[in-house]
């Protein structure tokens, strides 16, 4: 297992986290625990939950795990929990990034964590209601009483991580350490402005739904129905499964991903997985399964390394058509070589 630094801290995690999200939905405890199980037995530490995932359920069974296992093993385990997402549908107050929502969902995460101190707490998505320095200065209190080690942000705006790091330097408050987004050989519009804000705030990222929930895997066909008990056969007409399904930069992806996994006899999920590991500025890649035979699929991919050429033919049929202000002209624009002059590509 590959270790790396956890964005602009100085902790190190496992270079693929566990992600939690199926625990006590559609993996039940006892499967839960053998996923935690094998993972920690294969080097990884970096654990990712949620309060709203199972409607806390999945952080009750991780601390349940944590209860159960010797110190040994969950010494070197790396928790990272999250809050903002309503948790209660009555409550007006139940829902955001004020310093009373966070107060109770951090207290309720480390009760059903059953641990002191939770080492990343994230907030999981930006608040328009809530200034924004209100959360930050909850978070660096949250850090200065010992209740959470680090915190890092989810779902943000290239902008939106930019201003809370500019914040938090202009008031002294302790800043945040990765962003969570959504990152994939299907979603890789994040590289326009999130991953440069990233790089020049130093964050690390923490990507989820590396496998595009599960249409890089390989089991999906073009015009044919999706296999049974997946998700894109239950996600209905409107998801954004269904969406990507009908265009044509999706199989060119999909192809490509089975292509270079038929050469190198490996499954086509190692090596989306492996593409997501190699990007810039990414600290651990989310995994997450339904079961203990996609979980050590996932797995394999811990210590694999794509070729520059390999990478090259992802990066091609991945590729999003853009023009102004993200490519075309607007790069030559930004560009300068040290020599001074216009420079190759202006056309002068």
């Amino acid at each position: 297992m590959e270790y790396r630094k956890l964005g602009g801290s100085g902790c190190s995690v496992s270079a693929l986290a566990l992600g939690t999200m199926t625990f006590g939905r559609e993996t039940d405890e006892e499967g839960s625990h053998a996923q935690l199980d094998a993972f920690a037995a294969a080097g990884g530490t970096l654990i990712d939950t949620a309060d709203v995932y199972s409607g806390g359920v999945s952080e009750t069974i991780v601390g349940k795990w944590l209860a159960s296992r010797p110190g040994e093993v969950t010494d070197k385990i790396v928790i990272a929990t999250k809050g903002r997402f309503p948790t209660d549908t009555t409550d007006p107050n139940a829902v955001g990034l004020s310093r009373r929502h966070l107060d109770q969902a951090l207290t309720a995460s480390l009760r059903r964590l059953g641990i002191e101190t939770i080492d990343l707490y994230q907030v999981h998505a930006w608040d328009p209601i809530t200034p924004l320095a209100e959360t930050l200065e909850f978070l660096d209190g949250a850090v200065r009483t010992g209740k959470i080690r680090y915190y890092g942000l989810s779902n943000f705006l290239g902008w939106q991580v930019q201003k809370a790091v500019d914040l938090a330097e202009a008031r002294g408050l302790v800043k945040p350490v990765t962003l969570q987004p959504q990152y994939n050989l299907l979603s890789r519009e994040i590289e326009w402005e999130i991953v440069p804000a990233c790089e020049s705030t130093g964050l690390g990222l923490l990507p989820w739904s590396p496998l595009a929930g599960g249409m890089l895997t390989g089991k999906y066909q073009r015009d044919a129905e999706a296999p049974a008990d997946t998700r894109l056969s239950n996600a209905g007409t409107s998801s954004f499964f269904v969406q990507r399904s009908a265009a044509q930069r999706t199989w060119d992806v999909i192809e490509t991903v089975r292509t270079i996994a038929t050469e190198r006899e490996i499954s086509a999920a190692q090596v989306a997985l492996a593409w997501v590991k190699g990007r810039t500025q990414v600290t651990s890649v989310i995994i997450g399964a339904r079961t203990q035979e996609q979980f050590a699929d996932n797995m394999a991919a811990a210590d694999l390394v794509l070729t520059e050429k390999e990478m090259e033919r992802l990066n091609t049929a991945s590729e999003v058509p853009v023009d102004y202000p993200y490519g075309g002209m607007a790069l030559l624009q930004r560009s300068r070589q040290i020599e001074g002059g216009w420079g190759p590509g202006w056309g002068r």
